[in-house]
């Protein structure tokens, strides 16, 4: 009875061990994988950018004029910390000319760094 339930209680053990994914996976916030180092094209870099605009004109971060405009330019420019997409939007109802372009940036794998007026 003893090895019986010894060979029960090894077996579970074997058996329950949880797969567990190899190197140059990561999962995303919502529980997806996402390979850590693909190169998102820029079609794909303007989509998220859209996307990121709408987010930010909800939460009240930039004026709610934003939202639904198309991305002017988009490019890869090289900073400090590497090469990052850089996709910026026209809006000429701002009615301060320093706020009428917003820049977003975007590593080239596609997560979001940040946005601002400057370009910087």
């Amino acid at each position: 009875m003893k090895n019986i339930i010894t060979v029960l209680f090894l077996s579970s053990l074997l058996l329950g061990t949880p797969a567990i994914a190899g190197s140059g996976h990561e999962h995303d916030k919502d529980g997806g994988h996402s390979h850590a180092h693909k190169t998102i094209n820029s079609e794909e870099a303007t989509t998220r950018a859209a996307m990121k605009v709408e987010q930010l004109a909800k939460k009240g971060k930039i004026d709610n004029s934003w939202s639904g405009l198309e991305a002017a330019t988009i490019e890869q420019k090289s900073y400090k910390n590497g090469p990052e997409w850089v996709i910026t939007f026209n809006n000429k109802k701002m009615s301060d000319a320093s706020k009428q372009t917003l820049y977003l940036f975007f590593s080239l794998d596609g997560h979001y760094i940040a946005a601002n007026y400057t370009g910087n």
